[in-house]
């Protein structure tokens, strides 16, 4: 099993990277993933990734891409609830990357 040390806590990550325990999360976990992919992450990111764990603790579930945008457009308004602004800040795929750093499971529906 694979394991990422953060601090002082060694955390159990799945066969694909992700936390395998999202009660385990924190902001320093986040910033451990992002550090790895060399983004620093900014308030704008912040704001998805905040999102994606609100929908996550009211849903079970983190949503697929076009979810995302659609929720985050009704949230935030359409100049961040839209394909481009999602993707300039997690270029690696929106969905998979920011529930990445949010530390949840990866989306349904992601390949």
């Amino acid at each position: 099993m694979a394991t990422m040390k953060v601090g002082d806590k060694e955390l159990p990550l799945d066969e694909e990277g992700y936390l395998q325990d999202p009660s385990l999360w924190d902001e320093e976990v986040a910033k451990a993933f992002a550090a790895k992919d060399g983004i620093e992450l900014t308030d704008e990111h912040w704001e998805i990734i905040n999102f994606l764990r609100e929908y996550y603790q009211e849903y079970q579930i983190a949503p697929m891409i076009r979810i995302l945008v659609k929720e985050v457009k009704k949230a935030m308004g359409p100049e961040k609830g839209n394909l481009k602004y999602v993707y300039k800040l997690f270029p690696e795929g929106p969905a998979k990357q920011a529930c990445k750093y949010a530390g949840l499971p990866k989306p349904t529906g992601c390949v």
